[in-house]
Formats: structure tokens, C-alpha cells, sequence
């Protein structure tokens, strides 16, 4: 029986809106991406669940779960909560990226983002 890996997403922007930076943290190790554009906090937690997802696979990891801390993106991302119409392109992203079928996403607490510590590491915070 195999570990599942857990992958830490968490994304932000400076000002809110601002300039959108996203991290990931899966096996040890921090991805930090900034400069994806202007937007918003929750484009920004769009962001970084998808690039949570495509480190996922670059990784080649097959049994995996994304966390984050950004709980109406993950309620959007599953399905349980309706996308408003600017969600609808991230949602169709995602869902693209992962083959059609949506794969593990759950939420944390914001002090358990290992991706959020990484992210706020970078600002001195």
C-alpha cells in the first residue's frame, strides 16, 4: 500500500487586486510562481490549485491529494458549491488539466498551508 502525497497549493496577490503569485509544495519541495497576471485572491487560489495540479503530474505522482486553505474554491473545484461565471474558465482549466474527472482536493487550516509558509516566507512575514 502506497503513501498518498499530499500537495500544498495557496495563492495571493499584492495589492488586492495585484499582482497574482501562486506556491506549491509537494515532496519537500517549494514552487513559487509570480507575475501570473493581475487579478484578484480568489483568481490568484485558482492559480495555485491549478498549479498544484500540474506539479502533481510533473511529478509523475498517481495517488495524490491537493490542500489548500481557500474553501470556496475547493467546494467550487468538487462540485459543491455552483461556479459564479468568472470562476467558470478556472473550473473548466482544472477539469481539463485532470483528464475530466476532478481528482482529490481538501481543505486545510490556513496555519497547516505548508504552500501559505512558503508564500509568506518570501515577503518576511
Amino acid at each position: 500500500m502506497t503513501d498518498r502525497t499530499k500537495v500544498y497549493f495557496d495563492g495571493g496577490c499584492r495589492p488586492n487586486p495585484g499582482a497574482i503569485e501562486v506556491a506549491v509544495v509537494a515532496k519537500g519541495q517549494a514552487t513559487i510562481r509570480r507575475d501570473l497576471g493581475h487579478g484578484g485572491n480568489g483568481d490568484a487560489e485558482w492559480l495555485a490549485l491549478i498549479e498544484g495540479l500540474s506539479v502533481a503530474q510533473s511529478l509523475g505522482l498517481a495517488d495524490f491529494v491537493l490542500l489548500g486553505d481557500a474553501s470556496n474554491v475547493i467546494a467550487k473545484a468538487n462540485g459543491k458549491m455552483k461556479c459564479r461565471d468568472a470562476d467558470l474558465p478556472y473550473l473548466g482549466r482544472f477539469l481539463t488539466l485532470a483528464g475530466g474527472s476532478a481528482p482529490r482536493v481538501r481543505y486545510i487550516k490556513r496555519f497547516q498551508n505548508l504552500a501559505g509558509i512558503a508564500l509568506a516566507q518570501t515577503h518576511g512575514r
